[in-house]
């Protein structure tokens, strides 16, 4: 069983005090730090861009786990990688039938790439593009805004993830977006998701340290 990764997503942060969060869970356990980059299209709400990903690079070690959100993305992945993006996801929904030769971009430009489905979205619609991939993204929520509950039905997307990522035998993260809690964070890993990213749960924590600690256990 691959090792449980955390990736806190920033969305979450006090955006006034990004750095000094940015830092502080660096400091607290996390793996990875999960940009949630939104551009108000595709997704009804608006967050940052290439200059927040430039300026969290300049300040941690951590990879750079960017979920991009926007229409298009093809125009950007290449800007995000020089940017410091160290992985980069993008939606099905997105790029649909352009998906693999945006992959295929994300990889060009020296990140790692990988594709996100909705929870509207079955996991045959990645199928093929799953073996390119080094993570698979599954929504266990609507993109758009933090704080939303799970939506359960996700648990058997990671299962049908986790069996096709076993069939080609190669080393791809699977992560799980949305509505994440310590107390459903069991079932979510048994299902198959090895990185987890969660907002809420862990900047409304009082102990960020013991949340991820426990989320990780």
């Amino acid at each position: 069983m691959k090792k449980i990764q955390i990736s806190p997503s920033i969305l979450s942060a006090d955006f006034s005090k990004l750095g000094e969060e940015v830092v502080e869970l660096e400091k607290c356990g996390a793996n990875l730090i999960h940009c949630d980059v939104m551009d108000g299209v595709f997704v009804n709400n608006i967050t940052f861009g290439l200059k927040m990903v430039a300026d969290l690079r300049k300040i941690t070690d951590l990879p750079l786990d960017c979920h991009l959100m926007i229409v298009h993305p093809e125009k950007y992945v290449e800007r995000f990688a020089k940017a410091g993006a160290d992985i980069i996801t993008v939606h099905y929904e997105a790029c649909q039938d352009n998906l693999k030769e945006v992959l295929a971009l994300i990889k060009s430009a020296g990140a790692k790439c990988g594709a996100v489905i909705n929870p509207d979205t079955p996991v045959e619609k990645i199928a093929d593009v799953i073996p390119m991939c080094d993570m698979v993204l599954v929504m266990s929520v609507f993109p758009g805004f933090a704080g939303q509950k799970f939506i359960p039905e996700a648990l058997d997307k990671l299962r049908q993830v986790k069996a096709i990522v076993e069939k080609c035998g190669k080393d791809i993260d699977i992560e799980i977006d949305g509505g994440v809690t310590e107390e459903n964070v069991e079932e979510i890993k048994r299902a198959g998701a090895n990185v987890v990213v969660a907002g809420n749960t862990i900047f409304k924590a009082q102990d960020k340290t013991a949340c991820i600690a426990k989320l990780k256990a």
